[in-house]
């Protein structure tokens, strides 16, 4: 049997540090915020691999999609960590990037909805980092 590419045995091994390790939920918990924020960084990793093997832009959205509502839910104190627990999103950006066959033709729909992943995702990780900052100006 063939040894699997070295990016996505590095995936594989950061998906599972991430999400089966409890890196990222904890990191949230202990973390509010930042650990969120460190979390979505390092799940980019993900993404940029998808990107690399030229993986469809639908496929690229999804995932930003994944890391926005992982990150979306680190907002809410408690309840979202406990959803951060359950989510995953790093195993279902790992689902997406071992399951679909590199390439294909993208349309200009394809890229729209990249640029709307693209946009959502800043607009979480931005709401995330005003979060921050205010949480800080209380003190």
């Amino acid at each position: 049997m063939a040894k699997p590419p070295a990016d996505l045995e590095r995936a594989r091994t950061l998906a599972r540090l991430l999400d089966h390790r409890l890196v990222d939920p904890l990191l949230g918990l202990v973390l509010p915020g930042v650990g969120d924020l460190i979390g979505s960084v390092l799940g980019l990793y993900l993404v940029v691999v998808a990107l690399q093997r030229r993986m469809s832009p639908a496929i690229i959205a999804r995932m930003l999609l994944n890391l926005a509502l992982d990150a979306g839910f680190g907002l809410v104190p408690i309840l979202g960590d406990i959803a951060d627990f359950a989510f995953k999103a790093n195993d279902k950006n790992l689902a997406l990037l071992t399951a679909r066959s590199p390439g294909g033709g993208a349309t200009a729909r394809d890229w729209l909805v990249v640029g709307g992943a693209a946009l959502l995702f800043i607009t979480v990780i931005a709401l995330v980092i005003f979060g921050i900052a205010a949480l800080f100006r209380e003190f």
